[in-house]
């Protein structure tokens, strides 16, 4: 199996591993909060980080990876940042409607898509922007219900949007520069992601509750669905970067829009949550819109690898052709040393 054949199973893996995942942590956080009323997500999610660097810390002591130095400075800042999206998305959320806060949500790839346009100088077709458009007007007509603005909440998005972008965009720049694996990061910067919500979540979660999560009452049954929903969440984390790293930001947002119709669909299936034709209409568009996304990411691929073939094969026979010629050359001379003689 050639190289290229392996890196497309590899990403594919990735992309089933995150889809399965996702929706599963959805489903179990949902009955967790909703049926169980246990509401404390930003708590939640420093345990889910925590979590996932004890059992990456293990798989490292078991040889089943090597963990590899980054600087200290980069993985510091990074899972900083990364802490702090959490943060922003959970408050954006508790301060908007829930519409607005979808709005967030697609927001976050146009947002991309001009960040790495500006900055890493990436360019996307027309094809692939038209694409994008039609996924997020389905996404847009399944999920967003009512858009109600207020100030506080505005600033909270635009922030949320800010760092959830930038973060992504160097979960990809700093596995690819300082050839890092997915792993090897995650391992190097869930610790950071944690001590950030660890400190502040039950502050977040207490302000948007109004409860405390240290006074709460845990039965059994809640800690059976926090552990199922930690052991989920290593998963989770662990293809969130693969797939990152794997392809790119504007891809995983794709993903996750994906995921928002799943969901959708398994909550009217398994919870029988209320399903209309706008639903319906809106995930047709969507899935439309996701289908053209990845038919034309194949096909711009497929034509830079033809280009890419082209060009190395052109180099090749430069130095061939460089090569006959000092080699005419060296005979040249030589001919002409025997004739002096």
């Amino acid at each position: 199996m050639g190289e290229m054949s392996k890196f497309q199973l590899g990403v594919i893996g990735a992309l089933f591993l995150s889809v399965a995942s996702s929706v599963s942590i959805v489903i179990c956080n949902k009955a967790l909060m909703s049926n169980l009323g246990f509401p404390f997500a930003t708590t939640l999610t420093s345990w889910h980080l925590m979590v996932t660097f004890c059992t990456l810390h293990v798989a490292q002591r078991l040889n089943l990876f090597e963990s590899k130095s980054v600087d200290m400075k980069t993985v510091m800042l990074f899972g900083i940042l990364n802490g702090i999206s959490i943060g922003f998305l959970n408050l954006s959320l508790g301060f908007n409607s829930v519409g607005f806060y979808q709005m967030t949500k697609l927001a976050i790839i146009p947002f991309t898509v001009l960040l790495e346009t500006i900055f890493l100088k990436k360019q996307f077709s027309e094809k692939i922007k038209f694409a994008l458009l039609l996924l997020l007007v389905g996404v847009g007509i399944a999920s967003v219900t009512d858009l109600q603005l207020n100030t506080v909440g505005t600033i909270l998005s635009l922030l949320a949007i800010a760092t959830t972008c930038v973060g992504q965009i160097l979960t990809n720049t700093i596995q690819k520069r300082l050839n890092v694996t997915s792993t090897q990061l995650l391992y190097q910067s869930a610790p950071f992601q944690a001590a950030v919500l660890f400190v502040s979540g039950p502050l977040v979660d207490q302000y948007l509750t109004k409860q405390n999560v240290f006074a709460y009452k845990y039965s059994p049954i809640v800690l059976a669905f926090i552990i199922l929903s930690c052991l989920i969440a290593v998963s989770v984390n662990f293809s969130t970067f693969l797939v990152i790293g794997k392809t790119s930001p504007v891809t995983y947002q794709v993903l996750g829009h994906l995921k928002t119709c799943l969901v959708l669909a398994f909550g009217y299936t398994l919870l029988h949550d209320p399903f209309t034709e706008r639903n319906i209409i809106g995930i047709l568009f969507a899935i439309f819109g996701m289908g053209l996304y990845s038919y034309f990411c194949i096909q711009e691929n497929k034509k830079k690898q033809s280009a890419d073939l082209v060009s190395q094969m052109k180099d090749k026979d430069t130095t061939a052709l460089l090569g006959h010629q000092e080699k005419e050359g060296l005979e040249a001379k030589k001919a002409t040393k025997d004739s002096l003689v």
